[in-house]
């Protein structure tokens, strides 16, 4: 066992988007046997836990997101035998493994609609008035002339969690993964699952109903009935030993409604997409950090911090460049609780804005134009020889030779070994990881931290350069500082004091 059973409170997890991680079988597609492989890229890196995004049996008509079998692997991804290869040698390393769950809906080819089991799933005469996510009717219409439901994509049917049956079914799946060896699970949609009664329809409205996330609260998410559901989950996870967890993802209205998902009786964290989407300025940054740090006090339990995943374009190209996403960094593996890497950011990659329409494969592309493809671009490991792949199933920019893994390996100022060095002061700083944090006074634009015991944390979003007279030892940097002890715009450091 790999002991603490409060692992999660302030670990560092990896987000692993296992088609664009490491291809083992040179096929073009990443699999668990390439992340076995690279289980020792990983443990130097320093993180404490890597999270796979979906690796089941899947028709991939939503990268995986539509699961046709939650208990098997995708043969494209390799098997059963590969996954537990994958938790052992993870576990061996002291890295915890953590599954993604998708529960809000399966894929239409999953044996209970292709047997036409209607009652799993929510199946009306007429359809309402809600949207896909994905844009478009959130209904389609079978060849009996009755409609099905789907929050996302037409291959997607949401599950119907009005019927016991789905629920024990999903208590049985956290159990065979539990069995496995998984240390926790990453609850896609997890304010989606149950719908209001009657499924009124949401009216007259400004823009999409997936951006009404709000003040309004629409009828098919964050629903109050889904909370009895992680009620019925946290006794399993609790039975387990080594404190097995959970995370939701969970975009609500409000910091109250987003502690509601998090507790001892229900789930263990949420993620905090408002850090994720706040803009590089100090008081952007401030007033999120408030915010967040206001919520996780609601239930006494810490918050999780991210700054790129596989939805939202990767944070190098969101806050205008490496400088940039090299300072956020810091600032983000600095604030008390838990932080999240998504798979390649350790490398500065940006979001490849160029990618041919005909090689796009995001289901959101075809109804609304808007793509995720861009930041799910493999991983490059090698600066020549294909970046170490083999007709990757997305293609990656010739231009990121300097950025691959081997380019960094030995270049103490790249982004890669920025990441380690933090993330070995993070795990032996007695100030960093869980605790509280202390605001300083500083110019509008600068953010100032403490961490107790001593460490001071800067951020510069301003234009200028600026001198902060803190005396003590400079611990790292995003990036150079002045001869004169002053940062420079778009930059972070550490203080010890």
């Amino acid at each position: 066992m790999l002991g603490n059973d409060d692992w999660w409170r302030d670990a560092v997890v990896y987000q692993v988007y296992p088609r664009s991680f490491a291809d083992a079988d040179g096929d073009g597609t990443g699999d668990l046997e390439g992340v076995r492989r690279r289980l020792g890229y990983l443990s130097d890196l320093g993180v404490d836990a890597l999270w796979l995004s979906p690796f089941y049996t899947s028709p991939m008509a939503d990268g995986g997101y539509d699961v046709a079998d939650y208990r098997d692997v995708d043969p494209m991804f390799g098997s059963l035998a590969d996954f537990d290869a994958l938790v052992r040698d993870a576990h061996g390393r002291g890295i915890r493994v953590i599954v993604d769950l998708v529960p809000n809906h399966s894929s239409d080819r999953h044996p209970w609609f292709q047997a036409g089991l209607r009652d799993r799933y929510i199946f009306r005469d007429e359809p309402n008035d809600w949207e896909s996510i994905f844009g478009g009717p959130a209904w389609t219409q079978t060849a009996d002339g009755q409609w099905y439901l789907h929050l996302f994509a037409p291959e997607q049917p949401d599950l119907n969690w009005d019927n016991p049956d789905v629920r024990a079914e999903f208590r049985d799946i956290l159990r065979f993964w539990l069995d496995r060896g998984v240390d926790g699970f990453r609850v896609d949609v997890a304010h989606g699952m149950i719908k209001a009664d009657g499924l009124p329809d949401v009216g007259p409205k400004e823009g999409r109903q997936a951006e009404m996330l709000g003040d309004e609260q629409v009828p098919y998410f964050d629903q109050d009935g889904v909370h009895d559901i992680y009620r019925e989950w946290r006794p399993i996870l609790d039975s387990y030993p080594g404190g097995r967890m959970a995370v939701a993802e969970a975009w609500v209205s409000s910091p109250e409604r987003l502690a509601r998902y998090v507790g001892p009786d229900e789930l263990h964290q949420a993620f905090n997409f408002e850090f994720m989407m706040a803009d590089f300025h100090a008081k952007s940054f401030r007033t999120v950090i408030e915010k967040s740090l206001k919520e996780a006090e609601l239930v006494g339990a810490p918050t999780t911090w991210v700054l790129s995943n596989h939805d939202k374009p990767r944070h190098v190209t969101r806050h205008g460049g490496l400088a940039r996403a090299r300072a956020a960094t810091l600032l983000m593996l600095a604030l008390p609780g838990s932080a999240y890497l998504y798979n390649g950011e350790e490398l500065g990659l940006p979001e490849v804005l160029d990618l041919p329409d005909e090689l796009r494969q995001d289901p959101a592309f075809l109804r609304t134009g808007e793509s995720r493809d861009g930041c799910r671009v493999p991983i490059p490991w090698t600066a020549s020889d294909g970046f170490g792949w083999r007709d990757p199933w997305l293609p990656i920019p010739a231009s990121w030779g300097p950025l691959s893994a081997e380019a960094q390996e030995d270049d103490p100022a790249s982004t890669l070994n920025l990441y380690r060095a933090a993330l070995k002061i993070r795990k032996e700083h007695p100030a960093l990881g869980g605790g509280t944090l202390t605001w300083l006074d500083s110019p509008k634009d600068v953010l100032a931290i403490e961490r107790d015991p001593g460490l001071v944390v800067l951020l510069n979003t301003g234009e200028e350069p600026v001198r902060l007279d803190l005396g003590g030892r400079v611990l790292l940097s995003s990036g150079p500082l002045g001869a004169d002890g002053t940062i420079p715009p778009d930059t972070a450091v550490w203080v010890q004091r």
